[in-house]
Protein backbone atom coordinates (compact mmCIF):
# COMPACT_ATOMS: atom_id res chain seq x y z
CA UNK A 1 0.00 0.00 0.00
CA UNK A 2 1.13 4.09 -0.75
CA UNK A 3 1.66 6.36 0.94
CA UNK A 4 -1.30 8.60 0.17
CA UNK A 5 -0.76 11.99 -1.53
CA UNK A 6 -1.68 15.08 -0.50
CA UNK A 7 -5.06 16.30 -1.19
CA UNK A 8 -5.97 20.68 -2.16
CA UNK A 9 -9.11 21.90 -1.56
CA UNK A 10 -10.03 22.33 -5.02
CA UNK A 11 -10.26 18.50 -5.45
CA UNK A 12 -13.32 17.16 -6.39
CA UNK A 13 -13.05 14.30 -3.77
CA UNK A 14 -12.99 17.21 -1.45
CA UNK A 15 -15.59 19.00 -2.90
CA UNK A 16 -17.99 16.00 -2.61
CA UNK A 17 -17.23 15.35 0.98
CA UNK A 18 -18.12 18.94 2.14
CA UNK A 19 -21.56 18.46 0.71
CA UNK A 20 -22.55 15.38 2.73
CA UNK A 21 -23.43 18.56 5.38
CA UNK A 22 -26.55 18.76 3.68
CA UNK A 23 -29.06 15.88 4.37
CA UNK A 24 -30.15 16.27 0.68
CA UNK A 25 -27.09 15.23 -0.98
CA UNK A 26 -26.65 12.68 2.00
CA UNK A 27 -29.71 10.99 1.00
CA UNK A 28 -28.82 11.20 -3.12
CA UNK A 29 -24.94 10.06 -2.41
CA UNK A 30 -26.37 7.62 0.50
CA UNK A 31 -22.64 8.47 2.33
CA UNK A 32 -22.46 10.05 5.41
CA UNK A 33 -19.29 11.34 7.72
CA UNK A 34 -18.26 10.30 10.81
CA UNK A 35 -15.38 12.28 12.58
CA UNK A 36 -12.36 11.46 14.78
CA UNK A 37 -10.59 8.32 15.65
CA UNK A 38 -13.65 6.79 17.48
CA UNK A 39 -15.68 6.81 15.02
CA UNK A 40 -13.94 6.23 12.27
CA UNK A 41 -12.37 3.12 13.77
CA UNK A 42 -15.61 1.60 14.48
CA UNK A 43 -16.31 2.51 10.57
CA UNK A 44 -13.28 0.87 9.73
CA UNK A 45 -14.50 -2.48 11.42
CA UNK A 46 -17.95 -2.31 10.43
CA UNK A 47 -19.53 -4.25 7.20
CA UNK A 48 -22.84 -3.51 5.73
CA UNK A 49 -25.66 -6.21 5.24
CA UNK A 50 -24.11 -6.96 1.46
CA UNK A 51 -20.65 -7.90 3.23
CA UNK A 52 -18.89 -4.62 1.33
CA UNK A 53 -17.01 -2.03 4.30
CA UNK A 54 -19.27 0.75 5.37
CA UNK A 55 -15.92 3.14 5.26
CA UNK A 56 -15.11 4.20 1.59
CA UNK A 57 -13.12 7.13 2.32
CA UNK A 58 -10.63 8.72 4.54
CA UNK A 59 -9.30 12.05 4.81
CA UNK A 60 -6.57 12.42 7.27
CA UNK A 61 -3.97 15.53 8.35
CA UNK A 62 -0.44 14.24 8.20
CA UNK A 63 -0.30 14.74 11.80
CA UNK A 64 -3.30 12.52 13.10
CA UNK A 65 -2.27 10.11 10.08
CA UNK A 66 0.99 9.29 12.14
CA UNK A 67 -1.08 9.43 15.21
CA UNK A 68 -3.79 7.38 14.14
CA UNK A 69 -1.42 4.84 11.35
CA UNK A 70 -3.33 1.68 12.98
CA UNK A 71 -6.75 3.43 11.47
CA UNK A 72 -5.31 4.52 8.45
CA UNK A 73 -3.59 0.79 7.60
CA UNK A 74 -6.37 -0.80 8.28
CA UNK A 75 -8.79 1.80 6.16
CA UNK A 76 -6.48 0.93 3.11
CA UNK A 77 -6.10 -2.65 3.87
CA UNK A 78 -10.57 -2.86 3.98
CA UNK A 79 -9.78 -0.64 0.19
CA UNK A 80 -10.55 2.88 0.85
CA UNK A 81 -9.11 5.76 -0.73
CA UNK A 82 -7.47 7.71 1.81
CA UNK A 83 -6.30 11.16 1.50
CA UNK A 84 -4.06 13.59 3.70
CA UNK A 85 -4.85 16.72 3.85
CA UNK A 86 -3.69 19.93 5.62
CA UNK A 87 -5.76 21.42 8.63
CA UNK A 88 -7.59 24.35 6.38
CA UNK A 89 -8.86 21.25 3.92
CA UNK A 90 -10.20 19.20 7.08
CA UNK A 91 -11.83 22.34 8.19
CA UNK A 92 -14.12 22.41 5.50
CA UNK A 93 -14.88 18.47 5.50
CA UNK A 94 -15.01 18.49 8.88
CA UNK A 95 -18.78 19.32 10.89
CA UNK A 96 -16.55 20.36 13.86
CA UNK A 97 -15.49 23.51 15.55
CA UNK A 98 -12.31 21.84 16.51
CA UNK A 99 -11.62 19.15 13.91
CA UNK A 100 -9.50 16.17 15.49
CA UNK A 101 -7.92 15.64 12.00
CA UNK A 102 -9.92 12.52 10.60
CA UNK A 103 -12.37 12.71 8.83
CA UNK A 104 -14.17 9.59 7.35
CA UNK A 105 -16.92 9.33 4.12
CA UNK A 106 -19.46 5.78 5.55
CA UNK A 107 -21.78 4.16 3.12
CA UNK A 108 -25.85 4.34 4.87
CA UNK A 109 -25.85 1.54 7.14
CA UNK A 110 -29.13 1.18 8.22
CA UNK A 111 -31.08 -1.88 8.31
CA UNK A 112 -34.74 -2.70 7.22
CA UNK A 113 -37.28 -2.93 9.85
CA UNK A 114 -38.49 -6.40 8.44
CA UNK A 115 -34.69 -7.53 9.66
CA UNK A 116 -34.94 -6.10 13.15
CA UNK A 117 -38.40 -7.65 13.54
CA UNK A 118 -37.03 -11.28 11.91
CA UNK A 119 -34.31 -11.52 14.41
CA UNK A 120 -36.83 -11.36 17.15
CA UNK A 121 -35.35 -8.64 19.33
CA UNK A 122 -36.16 -8.29 22.73
CA UNK A 123 -34.65 -5.11 23.48
CA UNK A 124 -36.05 -1.91 21.42
CA UNK A 125 -35.87 1.76 21.60
CA UNK A 126 -38.33 3.55 19.43
CA UNK A 127 -37.74 7.08 18.52
CA UNK A 128 -41.07 9.06 17.57
CA UNK A 129 -40.60 12.95 17.19
CA UNK A 130 -37.42 12.96 18.65
CA UNK A 131 -36.18 16.14 16.64
CA UNK A 132 -32.80 16.94 18.29
CA UNK A 133 -30.20 15.19 16.57
CA UNK A 134 -27.58 15.36 19.93
CA UNK A 135 -30.36 13.32 21.62
CA UNK A 136 -31.13 11.04 19.10
CA UNK A 137 -27.33 9.69 18.96
CA UNK A 138 -27.40 9.89 22.81
CA UNK A 139 -29.85 7.74 22.54
CA UNK A 140 -28.62 5.47 20.49
CA UNK A 141 -25.43 5.08 22.43
CA UNK A 142 -27.48 4.32 25.74
CA UNK A 143 -29.35 1.79 24.10
CA UNK A 144 -25.86 0.26 22.39
CA UNK A 145 -24.58 0.38 26.21
CA UNK A 146 -27.89 -1.55 27.87
CA UNK A 147 -27.62 -4.15 24.91
CA UNK A 148 -30.44 -3.29 23.00
CA UNK A 149 -31.29 -5.32 19.51
CA UNK A 150 -32.04 -2.36 18.04
CA UNK A 151 -33.35 1.01 17.77
CA UNK A 152 -35.65 2.39 15.33
CA UNK A 153 -36.42 6.19 13.97
CA UNK A 154 -39.67 6.80 12.97
CA UNK A 155 -40.45 9.23 9.73
CA UNK A 156 -41.06 12.28 12.28
CA UNK A 157 -37.63 12.05 13.94
CA UNK A 158 -34.56 13.60 12.97
CA UNK A 159 -32.14 12.03 9.73
CA UNK A 160 -29.83 9.54 11.85
CA UNK A 161 -26.85 10.68 9.84
CA UNK A 162 -26.62 13.99 10.58
CA UNK A 163 -23.39 14.76 11.64
CA UNK A 164 -24.77 15.65 15.50
CA UNK A 165 -26.32 12.69 15.54
CA UNK A 166 -23.42 10.75 14.74
CA UNK A 167 -21.17 12.23 17.16
CA UNK A 168 -23.61 11.88 19.75
CA UNK A 169 -23.75 8.31 19.34
CA UNK A 170 -19.73 8.35 19.95
CA UNK A 171 -19.17 4.71 17.29
CA UNK A 172 -22.59 2.96 18.68
CA UNK A 173 -24.29 4.04 14.83
CA UNK A 174 -22.04 1.56 14.08
CA UNK A 175 -22.86 -1.53 16.85
CA UNK A 176 -26.60 -2.56 16.35
CA UNK A 177 -29.01 -2.66 13.91
CA UNK A 178 -31.29 0.86 13.24
CA UNK A 179 -34.57 0.98 10.98
CA UNK A 180 -35.25 4.74 9.68
CA UNK A 181 -38.00 6.28 8.64
CA UNK A 182 -40.78 4.01 9.81
CA UNK A 183 -44.31 5.68 10.63
CA UNK A 184 -44.69 4.81 14.48
CA UNK A 185 -48.40 2.81 13.57
CA UNK A 186 -46.00 0.62 11.77
CA UNK A 187 -43.35 0.04 14.16
CA UNK A 188 -46.04 -0.46 16.92
CA UNK A 189 -48.14 -3.03 15.19
CA UNK A 190 -44.90 -4.72 13.62
CA UNK A 191 -43.23 -5.37 17.05
CA UNK A 192 -46.55 -6.27 19.13
CA UNK A 193 -46.82 -9.50 16.03
CA UNK A 194 -43.15 -9.88 16.78
CA UNK A 195 -43.99 -10.46 20.30
CA UNK A 196 -42.85 -7.49 22.06
CA UNK A 197 -44.07 -5.38 24.53
CA UNK A 198 -44.59 -1.81 23.95
CA UNK A 199 -43.62 0.16 26.67
CA UNK A 200 -44.52 4.73 25.67
CA UNK A 201 -41.91 6.72 28.70
CA UNK A 202 -43.93 9.41 29.18
CA UNK A 203 -43.73 11.53 32.91
CA UNK A 204 -47.42 11.71 32.94
CA UNK A 205 -47.78 7.52 32.66
CA UNK A 206 -50.21 5.92 34.57
CA UNK A 207 -47.76 3.40 35.25
CA UNK A 208 -44.66 3.65 37.53
CA UNK A 209 -41.15 2.23 36.37
CA UNK A 210 -40.87 1.04 40.10
CA UNK A 211 -44.27 -0.58 39.97
CA UNK A 212 -43.10 -2.50 36.63
CA UNK A 213 -40.13 -3.96 38.21
CA UNK A 214 -41.45 -4.81 41.59
CA UNK A 215 -44.15 -6.60 39.77
CA UNK A 216 -41.90 -8.33 37.44
CA UNK A 217 -43.57 -7.94 34.38
CA UNK A 218 -40.32 -6.48 32.46
CA UNK A 219 -38.35 -9.45 32.13
CA UNK A 220 -39.63 -10.39 28.44
CA UNK A 221 -39.21 -8.72 24.92
CA UNK A 222 -39.64 -4.68 24.95
CA UNK A 223 -39.94 -1.83 23.48
CA UNK A 224 -39.28 1.88 24.50
CA UNK A 225 -40.96 4.71 22.39
CA UNK A 226 -39.11 7.34 23.72
CA UNK A 227 -41.20 10.97 22.54
CA UNK A 228 -40.27 14.60 21.79
CA UNK A 229 -38.17 16.70 23.92
CA UNK A 230 -40.83 19.45 24.77
CA UNK A 231 -43.68 17.76 24.27
CA UNK A 232 -43.16 14.33 24.36
CA UNK A 233 -45.53 12.04 23.24
CA UNK A 234 -48.73 12.42 21.19
CA UNK A 235 -51.86 10.97 22.71
CA UNK A 236 -52.54 8.84 19.52
CA UNK A 237 -48.66 7.46 20.00
CA UNK A 238 -49.24 6.43 23.39
CA UNK A 239 -52.72 4.91 23.21
CA UNK A 240 -50.34 2.36 20.85
CA UNK A 241 -48.44 1.08 23.39
CA UNK A 242 -49.31 -1.61 25.78
CA UNK A 243 -48.47 0.60 28.70
CA UNK A 244 -47.76 4.22 29.41
CA UNK A 245 -44.79 4.11 31.94
CA UNK A 246 -43.29 7.08 34.15
CA UNK A 247 -39.71 7.23 35.83
CA UNK A 248 -40.34 8.29 39.17
CA UNK A 249 -39.19 11.37 40.57
CA UNK A 250 -38.04 10.98 44.31
CA UNK A 251 -36.35 13.92 44.76
CA UNK A 252 -37.42 17.86 43.83
CA UNK A 253 -36.50 17.76 39.93
CA UNK A 254 -39.24 18.66 38.02
CA UNK A 255 -37.92 16.29 35.17
CA UNK A 256 -35.32 14.19 33.44
CA UNK A 257 -34.29 15.11 30.12
CA UNK A 258 -34.69 12.31 26.80
CA UNK A 259 -31.44 11.02 26.94
CA UNK A 260 -31.36 10.20 30.98
CA UNK A 261 -35.09 9.00 30.91
CA UNK A 262 -33.73 6.70 28.32
CA UNK A 263 -31.27 4.92 29.98
CA UNK A 264 -33.10 4.51 32.64
CA UNK A 265 -35.97 2.99 30.73
CA UNK A 266 -33.50 1.11 29.20
CA UNK A 267 -31.22 -0.51 31.74
CA UNK A 268 -34.32 -1.35 33.78
CA UNK A 269 -35.25 -3.52 31.02
CA UNK A 270 -31.82 -4.48 30.36
CA UNK A 271 -31.55 -5.46 34.13
CA UNK A 272 -35.31 -7.59 34.61
CA UNK A 273 -34.45 -9.54 31.11
CA UNK A 274 -31.14 -10.67 32.83
CA UNK A 275 -32.40 -11.38 36.62
CA UNK A 276 -33.70 -15.11 37.33
CA UNK A 277 -36.97 -14.98 37.56
CA UNK A 278 -37.76 -11.31 36.87
CA UNK A 279 -36.53 -8.04 38.87
CA UNK A 280 -38.65 -8.03 41.86
CA UNK A 281 -37.91 -5.36 44.55
CA UNK A 282 -36.47 -7.21 47.95
CA UNK A 283 -37.24 -4.28 50.20
CA UNK A 284 -39.19 -5.64 52.81
CA UNK A 285 -43.18 -3.85 52.79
Amino acid sequence: MGTPELISSRSPRVAAARRLAKRNFRGKDRRFIAEGPQAVREAVAHRGPDGEPTLVELFATPEAATRYAGIVEAAQAAGARVHLAPDTVLAEVSQTVTPQGIVGVCRFLDSPFEDVLRARPRLVAVLAHVRDPGNAGTVLRCADAAGADAVVLTDASVDLYNPKSVRASVGSLFHLPVAVGVPVRQAVAGLQEAGVRILAADGAGDDDLDAELDAGTMGGPTAWVFGNEAWGLPEETRALADAVVRVPIHGKAESLNLATAAAVCLYASARAQRAAGGCRSVTPN
